[in-house]
């Protein structure tokens, strides 16, 4: 990856409050934001051209939860690239798992992660994975 390249990260959510806030916190340590209210908007976005680095993505969300995403980007060869990091309340090992088997990189509990610590942690992973 270029030095000078912004790294492109794509933040998959439904609360259009966290949305924001993580949006801020990443443009702010230089990273190019594309926010997706929803699975199915991420969908659409890279179906229309949208390479993201990154993935940072919620499991629970109405339509399409963030499992189904990753299971349907997996099938279709979709963002093959890109580093996913799933970011939720949910942090049973289970879903640990769940994560990893769909080729999750990271899993981040928000409840315990200030919105600081989730743009140090998807650091560390996407470094990690150069």
């Amino acid at each position: 990856m270029d030095e000078n390249k912004k790294i492109k990260i794509m933040i998959v959510d439904d609360d259009s409050f966290l949305l924001d806030m993580y949006a801020l916190k990443f443009s702010q340590s230089g990273y190019e934001v594309h926010s997706m209210l929803g699975a199915e908007f991420a969908l659409e976005k890279i179906k229309a051209g949208l390479d993201p680095d990154v993935i940072l993505l919620d499991i629970i969300m109405p339509k399409m939860d963030g499992f189904e995403f990753l299971e349907y980007i997996n099938k279709e060869k979709l963002a093959t690239n890109a580093v996913k990091v799933i970011l939720s309340n949910r942090g049973a090992q289970s879903d640990f798992t769940r994560g990893e088997e769909l080729g999750a990189s990271g899993y981040i509990t928000k409840a315990s992660t200030t919105p600081s610590e989730v743009v140090l942690k998807v650091k560390e992973i996407v470094e990690d994975k150069k």
